[in-house]
């Protein structure tokens, strides 16, 4: 079926008039009633018939019109919700990330992107790096935000963004809060540590190997972040901790910062994608906003 006839055919229906369609078409009256013409004859059946100045839809001029209004209509629903796509208005964005991005990086960015976006769905699964690596190897994630500044695996490719310095946080009463002492001083005190295979923990461990400073004293081994500033906070050590992690406990004065000046060490959070793999409009949207907003 010639469907510009068919588009043809309706806007007559719709003027009633073939004068009329032509007028709102700026094509001329001839050209109209020869596409309409050349409609019926591919139908076998007349579609239109004089009634006064106008025309009427014959019984099947009313079927047709009927049918092909909606598929007008459906057709401009396609566009419609293929240009919100395009223009990241519409679609899924997947984020994989590590425990200190998820809880302290990007909850705003992604607060601030979301707004406007109703018809975007954004979710958010908070796994560890090699949980998050693979999320994005399965197609599973559209990009990941990890921290601990681990190489990306092949087929990925990583863009480093936000370097945290690393610092030690103590009870707001510890005797060594606020003063500036030497690494060797601080490890003489009890600590709460991550677990093993924790970077923070090698982190902390590879400062004191450098400067011969000894081992730090366990008062308690923790297995998360959370669980390791609810322990400083209630006595049990010093933490040695991404500055992100700690800033609402040291803007309300539950911890303190223990000043080390022979230690400099910072957490690289890095954004994670596929190599060679496009995003789509609203990923690409997404992960821009947040470039822009943490740089």
């Amino acid at each position: 079926m010639n469907l510009h006839a068919l588009r043809l055919f309706c806007a007559v229906a719709e003027a009633g008039s073939v004068t009329r369609a032509a007028e709102r078409l700026r094509i001329s009256q001839p050209a109209v009633t020869s596409q309409i013409k050349k409609l019926e004859a591919e139908l076998g059946l007349p579609l239109l018939e004089a009634d006064g100045r106008g025309v009427r839809l014959t019984e099947a001029g009313r079927l047709l019109a009927e049918r092909a209004m909606r598929l007008f209509s459906l057709e401009a629903d396609i566009e419609r919700t293929l240009a919100e796509y395009r223009e990241g208005k519409s679609g899924s964005v997947r984020i994989a990330a590590t425990w200190l991005p998820a809880n302290h990086l990007l909850p705003g960015p992604l607060a601030a992107f979301k707004a406007g976006r109703d018809q975007v769905e954004l979710s958010l699964t908070t796994v560890n790096s090699k949980a998050a690596f693979e999320l994005l190897l399965r197609c599973e994630a559209d990009f990941a935000v990890v921290g601990g500044g681990r190489p990306a695996p092949a087929g990925l490719a990583c863009t480093p963004f936000l370097e945290d310095e690393m610092l030690f946080a103590a009870p707001a009463g510890h005797p060594l809060a606020g003063r500036s002492v030497p690494l060797a001083e601080v490890v003489r005190h009890p600590f709460v540590l991550r677990e093993e295979g924790s970077s923070t923990r090698e982190k902390l461990l590879a400062c004191c190997r450098t400067l011969n400073a000894g081992l730090p004293r366990v008062g308690l081994t923790a297995s998360g972040p959370y669980e390791t500033l609810r322990a400083v906070k209630a006595g049990c050590g010093i933490a040695f901790v991404s500055a992100l992690e700690v800033r609402d406990e040291l803007a309300r004065g539950e911890l303190a910062v223990i000043h080390v000046p022979d230690v400099h060490a910072v957490n690289p959070i890095a954004l994670y994608t596929r190599q060679d793999e496009p995003l789509s409009p609203a990923a690409r949207q997404c992960l821009d906003h947040i470039l822009a907003v943490v740089a």
